[in-house]
């Protein structure tokens, strides 16, 4: 899952000088091979179970080689006639699979980082419209000061995003959550029309839902804009078994999700879902005397980005491949190896500490060991888990997020962190023993 030493040492072959004159190519593309490949990760196989990576559909793959061979440029319709077809296809498609109102258009974007930095752009661009201020043309000195409200589980993606945006991350009013990290709903300030509140499906230690439909509800009646992050939960929508998870997150006017993570796209795939079309081409707005319309779909008008590649050409060929049952039985899997996790870690004296409502397991090995437990199963490199910090104590994190993972992954993964916690023992009763 994690390359050796020596293949990472080995990347110093590419540390040289820049050279003066053309290369061989077939030589450059032999050193990617021999230097290159051995210290890639195996993010596409089924033990890498860092960092919410999921793998990669090979029909998505094939779509991926197509694409970059076409070599399209996705910013109008006119570029390429494909890469704007797909995109409406696919974003009708992303409409019906995940239950979101009909007027909902789609940004294919980099991933959910991007993705949130627009839901909000868009809620920004439409508080301060209804409050007569044009932040494209007046910008943000002396604008009416708007008020973000999210939990204190948030992603880091939503506080660099609000700092990108002008917002800062001062702003932020912070809402404590419950022990599984959910928002709770009870402790939520009084919204407002200034009011963007942001929202996780799923976060991203615990895989926790917040409660939808009661803050939801209040944002309505309040006229704030809610935002929903899902980079890897929106996709319990597309799941008879999951969707409960979502109840009620409809009524959010903006959405951001990765491909790239549960749908099992191949990097980069983003999207940003937004109900107020208006208002997502508002802030995106861009135009130019040499920028040519032909009345086709224009996918810049809904990203940040002009030039960008045809991501919708894989979305397409996944969803395609997939459909609607074939989605839902990926979501399903990744949970019930995730259950599988849980329940084989217990088994071996393993502490999980949140309730596997999705694809996230937050192991404790115990007797202070769960970090040098960590370090000894990162460098096996026969699996990989991250670590992370759950209620201020160190936890190891499992992101089940590869179609590829099988019940024989999990139980070498549960196989090698015992063999690691019993390594961190080892080395810890050696520090103590007598004349150590």
């Amino acid at each position: 899952a994690f390359p050796s030493t020596d293949a990472v040492s080995g990347l110093v072959a590419f540390d040289h000088p820049l050279p003066e004159g053309i290369s061989d190519a077939s030589v450059l593309v032999s050193q990617l091979a021999q230097f290159g490949a051995p210290a890639t990760t195996a993010i596409g196989g089924g033990r890498y179970f860092g960092f919410v990576n999921g793998g990669l559909l090979p029909v998505a793959l094939a779509a991926r080689w197509m694409a970059d061979a076409w070599d399209q440029n996705a910013a109008f319709g006119v570029m390429s006639p494909l890469a704007a077809r797909l995109e409406e296809v696919s974003e009708r498609w992303l409409r019906e699979l995940l239950g979101l109102p009909e007027q909902t258009v789609t940004g294919f974007v980099s991933g959910s980082s991007t993705a949130i930095f627009c839901g909000l752009a868009a809620g920004r661009w439409r508080l301060l419209k209804a409050l007569n201020w044009d932040v494209n043309r007046q910008g943000l000195a002396g604008a009416p000061r708007l008020r973000v409200v999210t939990s204190d589980q948030t992603h880091a993606a939503v506080y660099k995003a609000l700092a990108l945006l002008g917002f800062g991350t001062e702003i932020i009013e912070s809402v404590p959550c419950d022990d599984q990290g959910r928002i709770i709903a009870e402790a939520c300030p009084d919204l407002d029309s200034r009011t963007i509140l942001i929202l996780q499906a799923g976060c991203v230690n615990s895989g926790a839902f917040d409660p939808f439909k009661p803050l939801i509800a209040k944002a309505a009646r309040a006229g704030s804009w809610v935002h929903v992050d899902g980079a890897f939960g929106l996709w319990a929508a597309a799941s008879p078994n999951t969707i409960h998870l979502t109840d009620g997150m409809g009524g959010a006017h903006s959405f951001s999700v990765d491909g790239h993570k549960t749908l099992n796209l191949p990097y980069d795939n983003g999207m940003v879902l937004c109900c107020d079309p208006e208002a997502l081409t508002g802030a995106m707005h861009a135009d130019g005397a040499y920028l040519v319309r032909d009345g086709a779909r224009d996918g810049m008008a809904f990203t940040p980005d002009m030039s960008r590649r045809a991501r919708a050409i894989e979305v397409w060929a996944a969803l395609a491949f997939l459909g609607r049952d074939g989605v839902a039985t990926l979501v399903d899997g990744l949970c019930a190896n995730a259950r599988l996790l849980a329940a084989s870690m217990t088994d071996q004296g393993f502490t999980v500490l949140n309730d596997v409502v999705f694809n996230q397991v937050l192991v404790d090995v115990g007797d202070d060991l769960t970090e040098a437990t960590l370090a000894a199963y990162q460098a096996s490199g026969l699996c990989w888990a991250g670590g992370s910090v759950w209620h201020g104590r160190p936890v190891i994190r499992f992101s089940i997020c590869s179609w590829a993972t099988t019940e024989e992954d999990i139980a070498l993964a549960v196989a090698e962190l015992s063999r690691a916690r019993d390594a961190a023992r080892q080395a810890a009763r050696s520090k103590t023993s007598p004349g150590s």
